[in-house]
């Protein structure tokens, strides 16, 4: 797609909300101000990577390039709490890698941090290494524990963990009794869903919680139950209806989320999950991790988490004005929880940018560092500047104004209904975007003769008109956004395990810009589809190619015709960048309607892609010959 840039003219002013305004040139970075942020809003970074970092020789510069304490440097911008991870054991985790982030070293960080005024989070894995949704194993000292032993594992080490924070003076402000628990942790044991209704795991919880209680018995301490997918009320409902309403384990304070945009839906979507199970539990909430992009470009070897798709999904440009504006919205969101129940966030990693030796495990690189808030060398980003700027109520608010607009394009044939898109990226001058709904003169327009039209319509919500360049050609790919190169999923419906299946970019991973990317860390399932309407009676053929993980993982392409017959081809992959290409052929449509896509059912760590899905008129095809 083209874009349409406007480089003076104001085409809308909108509500200014949760959004950053344009940066006058005395600022580099500059945002709104929240309003009804509390005083004592927390504004907080996970540093667990900070000591194998400088271990392995990193410095950090403040923005002006003076040489400080990374610590500090948050700091001077506003960060008030830091959050800091335990692993068990590491060396029988990622053997060294991610950290080696240890109980001596969230010790000698939390020393440093209380040194300076900061406040300490402190979150528990109960592993030896990384815990996420696709990982929680029970680490190594345990794995031969019974259920009930396993009990008393997490109390003697949750227990231990208070007691070495308080000797050493510095006891956590707040404490998570796991990370990221929506599918359990220690497993198998405590793995959900379970069969018990996941009585295991929540007496791991609730023994967990009970050991910071008994060492503190006047609450200094917040406890925190934390999950990831932070867009999803369906996921918060269901996980903490069964702790809480199932199996009564009620003794904490704070709920907290992982919120990604790139992978956890929109703000919006977030805003609507915070303010729901604030009030249905009763608890405080908070996001404790988030990150944004400031660019797609990559500083090491190690493919990274975050590029062009990724950056389109977040919802803001990959730039340091998009990191900060962000970071805003998610902080409007907290503040407009009702009865001031939103805390504050924690961003993930601000400081990983790569350093040779510090990766996410031994003898790997850094994945993250285009969503750290250091550049390559690093040098703070202007970004830090978001802590500060949205308790500054003196700043003026500036409206958000359209600085540019993607123009689209659609193809088809003679005597079919163009597919048109329905909607179009815009970009505001706070560097975020939206996908805003188009209204056409004409929906569908069929045409009886190969060539290039133009369709007119318009952008209501901002008040712009547009328009699409159609191409009719034969052999026309009668599917939207078969090839992927938007980056994103318009056109399609994806049911099942949406999370795995996402746009991604990158080389051997698209045979463009774009494709369709999937991956999985425990078993999943998904059908991603698009229905065809007004097709030409006669035969057609649909095809896709495929690149991936080869392994048992069930995969088929299909095509539904208007009598209901669906028709399969198996889709076999055999390694990364190994392209194969399957077609269902000589598919008798009738009556106009067609429904193609693919079904997948994956095996743990299946992954792989999609791309270049067509359909199209064997008819046309002969004619274009």
């Amino acid at each position: 797609m083209r874009k349409t840039i406007w480089k003076s003219m104001i085409l809308s002013t909108l509500a200014v909300g949760s959004f950053a305004f344009p940066v006058p040139a005395s600022a580099a970075v500059q945002v709104n101000p929240v309003p009804g942020l509390r005083q004592d809003f927390i504004k907080g970074a996970d540093v667990s990577m900070l000591p194998e970092m400088e271990k392995n020789g990193a410095v950090f510069y403040d923005v002006d390039g003076t040489k400080m304490d990374e610590l500090q440097i948050m700091k001077n911008h506003g960060v008030n709490w830091i959050r800091v991870r335990i692993w068990n054991d590491p060396k029988y985790g990622v053997l060294g890698g991610g950290g080696y982030t240890d109980e001596q070293r969230a010790l000698e960080l939390a020393k440093r941090a209380k040194a300076i005024g900061l406040k300490v989070l402190v979150d528990l894995h109960y592993s030896d290494g990384w815990a996420d949704p696709g990982q929680q194993y029970t680490p190594h000292a345990w794995k031969n524990d019974s259920p009930q032993k396993l009990e008393q594992d997490v109390y003697d080490f949750t227990r231990k963990i208070v007691q070495d924070f308080r000797q050493q003076g510095t006891l956590p402000d707040m404490m998570q009794i796991g990370n990221e628990v929506k599918n359990g942790m220690l497993w198998p044991v405590g793995k959900l869903p379970a069969k018990d209704g996941g009585k295991a795991f929540f007496r791991l919880m609730a023994s967990g919680l009970k050991a910071v209680r008994d060492l503190d018995p006047d609450h200094k301490i917040k406890l925190m139950i934390h999950l990831p997918d932070g867009g999803d009320n369906d996921v918060y409902r269901k996980f903490f209806d069964m702790l809480v309403k199932d199996n009564g384990v009620n003794d904490f304070d704070v709920i907290g989320f992982s919120y990604y945009p790139f992978w956890h839906g929109s703000l919006q979507d977030l805003q609507k999950n915070l303010d729901d199970v604030s009030a249905r539990y009763g608890k405080e909430v908070v996001v404790a991790e988030t990150a944004y992009g400031f660019t797609t470009d990559n500083y090491d070897q190690e493919k990274n988490h975050y590029g062009p798709a990724e950056a389109r999904r977040s919802g803001f440009t990959a730039t340091v004005q998009g990191q900060a504006s962000g970071l805003r919205g998610v902080m409007s969101d907290l503040a407009a929880v009702p009865d001031g129940r939103g805390l504050g966030l924690f961003y993930w990693e601000p400081d990983w940018y790569a350093v040779p030796g510090a990766g996410w495990k031994a003898g790997s690189g850094n994945n993250w560092e285009n969503l750290s808030m250091f550049d390559q060398n690093g040098k703070a980003l202007d970004s830090w500047d978001v802590f500060r700027d949205v308790s500054d109520e003196t700043a003026p608010v500036v409206p958000v104004t359209v600085t540019e607009m993607d123009e689209p394009e659609a193809e088809g044939s003679t005597g079919i209904p163009v597919k048109l898109p329905q909607s179009v990226l815009v970009t505001f001058s706070d560097e975020h975007q939206e996908m805003l709904p188009i209204v056409w003169k004409d929906s569908a327009p069929v045409y009886d003769k190969d060539g290039d039209y133009s369709v007119s319509g318009s952008v209501e919500k901002i008040d712009a008109p547009i328009s699409c360049d159609v191409t009719i050609k034969p052999k026309a790919n009668l599917l939207q956004n078969g090839d992927f190169e938007s980056l994103s999923l318009d056109g399609w419906t994806v049911t099942g395990d949406k999370w795995t299946a996402q746009p991604t970019s990158g080389k051997g991973d698209a045979k463009g810009e774009g494709s369709l990317h999937y991956w999985g860390g425990t078993p999943y399932q998904f059908t991603m589809s698009q229905e065809v309407m007004g097709l030409t009676p006669g035969k057609y053929t649909v095809q896709v190619s495929a690149q991936g993980k080869e392994d048992s993982s069930k995969f088929c392409l299909f095509l539904i015709g208007d009598n209901g017959e669906k028709k399969t081809a198996e889709i076999s992959t055999t390694g990364w960048n190994q392209w194969r290409t399957v077609k269902i052929a000589d598919v008798e449509i009738k009556n106009g309607k067609a429904v193609v896509g693919v079904d997948m059912k994956g095996a743990p760590d299946k992954w792989g892609s999609v791309d270049n899905f067509k359909l199209y008129r064997q008819e046309d095809s002969k004619a274009a010959k």
